[in-house]
């Protein structure tokens, strides 16, 4: 410990270290985001960039300094100049570059060196349609989709920095489930076309970005899921039946393509079933909601 010069002395200290909390940025302070600062905001200076300047004040209230910036603005990042502690990047990709995630490089180039700690957190729609065959973290990425292949550039930069990338799968909490899809009766596949879907709770991604500050390997990947082994259909049921709404009828695929939006045909076009041993294992964390069911039994 350091010892206090002497008030009688008459010397100034040399050499002590300015002592406060340690500083973390988080970029994309949305519902996980959130959860982050809930847990951290008493032990860390945290710092957050947001495009919208109506947040400031909610950031504030939650304890937060708010810096206003837009990733598609490099100008606007000139405040993020020389930041070297943690980095949490939680915002997704921009629609309108094909393959290459701009937002990503921008930030990186804003910080201008690479901070002490990143964590990217990326989607499992990187590894592309596995017709429900088993995944982990060594299956080569394959994408499908331009939303996939914008994640897996930002992965490569974030890589290349050395930060650790979380592969997130569908983001779910006891209060982020799909009751507005249910409650319209918007359709799920029928069973003999149903596809693999793969689940983590806000909160155990929260801990897990959290983790990763600490103990992530430098340039590695996490599969960030549950151990629920549920097709997309079976999700939505369990879902209806706990909170008493009508299970969503179920049609072929020929004909649900019709009935959903592009981007949600997307999902149901790709089937896998992935494992995330690493998180247990190197980041040293247990889930708390460790299944879909686990979670719907508490509600």
């Amino acid at each position: 410990m350091e010892k206090a010069t002497p008030a009688h002395s008459g010397h100034k200290p040399r050499g002590r270290r300015r002592l406060g909390r340690p500083s973390l940025l988080i970029v994309g302070c949305g519902d996980v985001g959130g959860r982050i600062v809930a847990r951290l905001a008493g032990r860390f200076r945290i710092v957050a960039l947001t495009s919208s300047p109506a947040r400031v004040a909610q950031l504030r209230a939650a304890g937060v300094t708010p810096i206003v910036g837009n990733l598609d603005a490099r100008a606007s990042l000139a405040r993020l100049a020389g930041f070297r502690a943690r980095v949490v990047h939680l915002a997704p990709p921009p629609e309108n570059d094909a393959r290459r995630d701009a937002r990503t490089r921008a930030l990186l180039a804003a910080l201008r060196h690479p901070p002490a700690r990143l964590v990217y957190v990326s989607t499992t729609g990187v590894y592309g349609d596995r017709a429900g065959a088993i995944v982990d973290e060594t299956t080569p990425a394959a994408p499908a989709s331009e939303r996939a292949w914008r994640r897996l550039d930002a992965e490569r930069a974030v890589r290349a920095a050395h930060g650790s990338v979380l592969r997130a799968p569908g983001i779910y909490a006891h209060d982020r489930l799909p009751l507005a899809r249910l409650r319209s009766g918007a359709p799920a596949l029928a069973a003999d076309d149903d596809v693999f879907s793969n689940h983590i709770h806000a909160e155990d991604l929260a801990r897990i970005c959290i983790a990763a500050l600490f103990r992530g390997g430098r340039g590695r990947v996490y599969n960030t899921v549950d151990r629920s082994r549920l097709k997309m259909g079976e999700y939505f049921d369990l879902v209806a039946d706990r909170c008493g709404l009508a299970r969503p009828p179920r049609l072929p695929r020929a004909q649900l393509r019709a009935a959903v939006s592009p981007m949600m045909y997307s999902f149901m076009s790709e089937s896998r079933r992935i494992t995330g041993e690493r998180v247990a294992r190197e980041l040293k964390l247990r889930l708390a909601w460790p299944t879909v069911a686990d979670t719907l039994a508490g509600l």
